[in-house]
This record gives structure tokens, sequence and C-alpha cells, in this order.
């Protein structure tokens, strides 16, 4: 994996961030990002100014998770704005399409990317009238708007989605949907907050998440840092614990839900929900509204990125398999929507035959 390219920022004295866990973050003239890629061994922050660089972030993973990326590219737009030396409308909209196209072509499976910088090229155009410094302070305006509403959306999906845990709840989940991969508090993982502070969370199961080990370095990190009562495992343990009993429910989140709600999401998560219905376990998925794409009819339209063969020829820097092996590399699969049980949205919980 490429190193990051954003300038190393000390969020604290201590080298700790700073109280809530917030991934993406504007601070006046630049983004700045908790880099993912150092975590759960130090917790750094990297600031951006130039969209290009937002983009090679999005890439190599210092940001991740669908809603994540969204924001991340939302204000890599705002940047795009700030560096053009446009001074009409039309050359600031021409400046801002290529920012758009590099950052669209980073990753083709979340939804919320494309979603994000269709919001924001809508608020360019309808601007390229106005003073180039107008059509700025709107997208930086937009940007902001996308975060807080993200934000307020998982607070909701989590409240949502609590009242579908039982009592004294043993739950499994897979990768991070966490407050890492949004804009703060989480999708599948806000579940599991709004669930916990309500007492209902006897222990979460942590799948490692293989190859890039999401849950054992993110989601365990998260859990340690909220205190909420978590163990973790190795992916090929699930079936395990889903037959000893000791699974009453599946959360994950998504990366994209088709109109029939088939959703993709990190490789691994099919497997989870086929355990899940041979062990008559609930599987539910945990997703913004905007992460369902009505454009695309059922998940066999789901481009599914592939990634770098070195992520499973390595574990980290170690590596754990011969360089000349071949690799097959899916960042994601598809979920049929008859293995789940309920897609849970900040508009409330859908259940199949899914009509969005």
């Amino acid at each position: 994996m490429a190193a990051p390219c954003g300038a190393l920022v000390d969020p604290g004295r201590d080298g700790s961030v700073i109280g809530a866990i917030a991934p993406v973050r504007w601070t006046g003239d630049r983004l700045v990002l908790l880099d993912q890629t150092v975590l759960p061994v130090r917790e750094a922050e990297r600031d951006y100014t130039r969209w290009q660089d937002v983009a090679d972030a999005i890439r190599t993973l210092v940001v991740r998770g669908a809603p994540a990326i969204g924001v991340a590219a939302a204000f890599g737009v705002v940047l795009a704005a700030r560096e053009s030396r446009a001074t009409t409308g039309a050359a600031l909209l021409d400046d801002l399409e290529t920012a758009i196209k590099g950052l669209a072509a980073t990753r083709p499976t979340a939804v919320n990317l494309f979603w994000a910088l269709e919001r924001m090229r809508a608020v360019a155009v309808a601007s390229a009238g106005q003073p180039v410094n107008e059509t700025r302070a709107r997208l930086l305006a937009e940007a902001e708007a996308i975060l807080a509403e993200d934000i307020a959306a998982n607070r909701a999906l989590g409240d949502h989605g609590a009242a579908l845990v039982p009592a004294n709840a043993r739950i499994l989940t897979h990768c991070n949907a966490g407050a890492l991969a949004t804009a703060g508090y989480g999708t599948a993982l806000g579940i599991i907050r709004s669930a916990h502070a309500q007492g209902k969370v006897a222990l979460l199961w942590v799948d490692e998440t293989r190859p890039v080990m999401q849950g054992s370095r993110l989601t365990a990190w998260e859990c340690v840092r909220e205190g909420i009562p978590h163990r973790l495992i190795a992916d090929v343990a699930a079936a395990s614990v889903m037959a000893r009993g000791q699974v009453d429910l599946v959360v994950t989140g998504a990366d994209r839900i088709a109109a029939n709600g088939d959703t993709a999401n990190k490789i691994g998560t099919y497997a989870l929900a086929v355990l899940a219905r041979h062990h008559g376990v609930p599987f539910y998925v945990a997703a913004p509204f905007s992460t369902i794409d009505p454009s695309i009819a059922s998940g066999r339209e789901i481009v599914i990125e592939e990634r770098d063969a070195g992520e499973v020829r390595r574990v980290g820097a170690h590596q754990t398999a011969p360089e000349t092996s071949p690799v097959y590399n899916p960042a994601f699969d598809v979920t049929p929507a008859g293995l789940i049980a309920a897609i849970v949205t900040e508009r409330g919980v859908f259940r199949p035959p899914y009509q969005f």
C-alpha cells in the first residue's frame, strides 16, 4: 500500500485523538483525516489541501467506509474550488469537473462516493452564474451539510436498529461499519452503540476481516475506546460460534444496496449471511438511505472492486505467501436480499420484499 500523502499533524499533545471519533473534519482551510492505515498501533491525523491527495487517501484506505468516503470526496471538491485560479463560473466548473471525475475513479463500489459528488456537482452547476467566491462558499456549505447529515442519519439509524436487539444480546459484526467508516457514530456499529447505551449488549463478536483486517484493527479499536464488551475472532471461527448458539444476530454495514435489496459489503459478508440462515440467526444490514442505489435492479449490476494482490500475500508488512502466487482479491461480495432479515436506515426498518 502506498504511503499516505497528506501532511502528518499532531491531533493532541499526547498523540491521541481528542473527543469523539472524527475520521473526517474540516478545519477552515483544509481537510483533516484520521489515518486508518496506522490504527490501532497509533492515532495520527493527516491534513489535505489538494483534491488529488484526497483522492489518493481514498484509494489507499487512509479514509474508508462508504459514508466517510463520500464526505471526504465532497471536501475534495471544496479543495479543488479553492485551488482553482478560475475567474469565471464556467472556468471553475471545468476545473471542478476534472476533480469530480478524478475522485469518482478512486473506488467503484461504494455508491455514497458518487452520491456525494453528484450533490457537489449540482451545487456547482446551479452557482455557475455567481461570482467564483460565492460558488466556493456554497460548495463548502454543501460539504459541511453532507457531513452533518451523515452523523444525524447514523444516530437515527442506530436508534431504529437498537429496537431489533434483544436483551443480553450476543451480536456478530464484520469489517468496520463504525464511526471510522462514517462522519461519526457509525451504521452497524451505530446500532450496537445505541443498544449498548440501553444496556442490551452482552457481547460483540468482531470478525478480524481479512485481508486488510478492518475488524481487528478498527472495530476492536472502537470497542476498546467506547467500552463495548467484545471478543475478536478469526473470520473462520464465525461458523463455530453460531453453531454453539453464541450469536443472537448479525449486523453488518453496506457499500451499495440495489433496488431489490441485494447488498454489497466487505468480502466475507455473503458467507456470514449463509451461515446465519443455516443457524436460524437473523442477519441485518445497516446503512444510510443514500447507500440505496435505485438505478441498479439487482446485485448482479454492482461493480466489485478488485484490490492489490499484496493485501492477500501479506499481513501488514509480513509476507505470508510466495510473491509469485496468483491472487484473486475482490474487496466486496454481494449478499442476496433473500438472506437479509431487514435493512435499517435513518428512515426506519425495511423488510422483504424490499420497496424503498
